[in-house]
């Protein structure tokens, strides 16, 4: 993959990250099971993390997208000095 995509998959779940700060999901669970007899429980599940999260990977994306440019054209030639280096 290239490094564009990436940082814009990181830039995409950083924003959500900072839009959502959590979910919930249902389980149910069997409470009382006797015989023909049962009763079930649901219960809720909280997925909490703090926005300062997303924002670190809405930064780390940028900063991947940005830095990705800058290197890839200040340091194109370096794979052919490189390839020269080990022909001589």
């Amino acid at each position: 993959m290239q490094t564009k995509t990436i940082a814009t998959a990181i830039i995409i779940i950083g924003i959500v990250m900072v839009a959502y700060s959590g979910f919930n999901y249902v389980t149910t669970e069997k409470v009382v099971d006797i015989g023909p007899i049962t009763i079930n429980q649901e219960k809720n599940h909280n997925v909490q993390w703090p926005p300062i999260f997303g924002v670190l990977l809405l930064v780390g994306g940028v900063l991947m997208f940005v830095l990705n440019k800058n290197v890839r054209n200040k340091y194109n030639y370096i794979p052919s000095i490189l390839l020269w280096y080990k022909i001589q």
